[in-house]
């Protein structure tokens, strides 16, 4: 098992940095010794096989691998790494799972094992598919794993009733959003919450390795009537910023958000609110396979109002703000009966310094949701 979970560490590591690609871990064995290792690079490098087998070179021959997801048996942007392992001369593959990708699914399992190679598979299967939760919702629907994240008070509040909201969670769990940030394809926000808090929307992350990331995440901001100040701090930070529009947007204005950094993505809309399945729609297209939603209340009302969130991940600081007026995480229509309340499966609960980080999947109403391979 320590095997299998060395190369599960390994693609975290890919987490972010190797979209739409999977991020997967690989390691060879030879005699019980680690003799090569590689997790997925940016898309066009090298797959995690590849650079575990160029790393172990000759030592490869004979020994035995450990990767997190089936190996591709086709052609892409490399060749396929069912190719390498063949040539390179493993004689056993564990597999934590197959890949969902219908291009892919069993036919690097088969191709190898044509060639005499021994496969196993499911080794910490729950642990590699929710190392790939988002791949597998977009390879298989063609749409981003959406994420909702607050911080929020013992009490549900996520800002006083003047809308001050710094800092309600502490700096450990601060840090662990940078982290959530540099393995999300992107972070999404309402106009209300750039316009109140004038967020940087970056990470300060680098995987564990120091320096800095490699890529920030894009940074889409719905902003139904084009009210995000020209001087928004998103607009100059690093990485690519999305205003994305419930209207048409005027000639000058679109010029203007232009000269000021931002693409601007026009969609339908009613009653002012952006048609967010349309927006989910172009993201995937897009290749985003995953989002990371930061609020504020109307926004993340309006997502699971149409029950467009996947997982939810909250922090509960051990403060009580009060008010009635004071700000909650979630608005829109909400519900009538608890019983028909969003309930989360999978729940995980992790002390972060003096605040609780809660965690789980939004079940389907009636039953559970069940996303592809989860």
């Amino acid at each position: 098992m320590k095997y299998m979970g060395q190369a599960l560490s390994l693609a975290r590591l890919a987490l972010g940095q190797a979209s739409p690609n999977p991020a997967v871990g690989a390691v060879v064995i030879k005699k019980g010794t680690v003799v090569g290792q590689g997790y997925t690079q940016p898309p066009g490098s090298h797959h995690a096989e590849a650079l575990a087998l160029k790393q172990a070179g000759e030592a490869a021959r004979g020994g035995v691998m450990y990767v997190t997801l089936e190996p591709c048996a086709h052609y892409g942007r490399t060749p396929p790494c069912t190719d390498a392992i063949i040539s390179a001369g493993i004689k056993r593959v564990h597999m934590a799972m197959l890949d969902p990708n219908p291009i892919v699914s069993g036919r690097g399992k088969e191709e190898l094992e044509q060639k005499g190679i021994k496969t196993y598979l499911g080794e910490d299967a729950e642990e590699a598919k929710e190392v790939n939760e988002a791949y597998i919702k977009f390879i298989t629907t063609g749409l981003p794993f959406v994420t909702a994240k607050f911080a929020i008070s013992l009490d549900g509040k996520i800002a006083t009733r003047k809308g001050n909201s710094r800092w309600i969670s502490g700096p450990e769990s601060r840090k662990y959003v940078h982290c959530l940030r540099y393995t999300s394809d992107a972070i999404m926000a309402g106009a209300n919450t750039v316009i109140a808090d004038d967020p940087h929307l970056t990470t300060r992350c680098s995987g564990g390795k120091g320096g800095t990331a490699r890529k920030q995440p894009l940074r889409v901001i719905i902003d139904g009537e084009g009210r995000t100040p020209l001087t928004a701090r998103v607009f100059s930070e690093p990485g690519e910023t999305l205003l994305v529009l419930g209207r048409a947007a005027k000639p000058e204005e679109r010029a203007a958000f232009t000269r000021a950094g931002a693409e601007t993505l026009e969609l339908p809309a009613a009653e002012g609110q952006v048609d967010l399945g349309k927006l989910l729609e172009a993201l995937g297209k897009r290749q985003i396979t995953s989002i990371l939603v930061e609020g504020g209340g109307i926004l993340l009302g309006s997502l699971f109002d149409q029950g467009l969130v996947d997982k939810v991940i909250a922090f509960i600081a051990p403060v009580i703000i009060g008010g009635a007026e004071a700000k909650t995480a979630v608005a829109g229509r909400g519900v009538d009966q608890v019983a028909d309340s969003f309930r989360l499966e999978g729940v995980k609960a992790e002390k972060l310094g003096d605040d609780l980080m809660v965690s789980g999947y939004v079940a389907a109403k009636g039953g559970r949701r069940c996303l592809p391979g989860l």
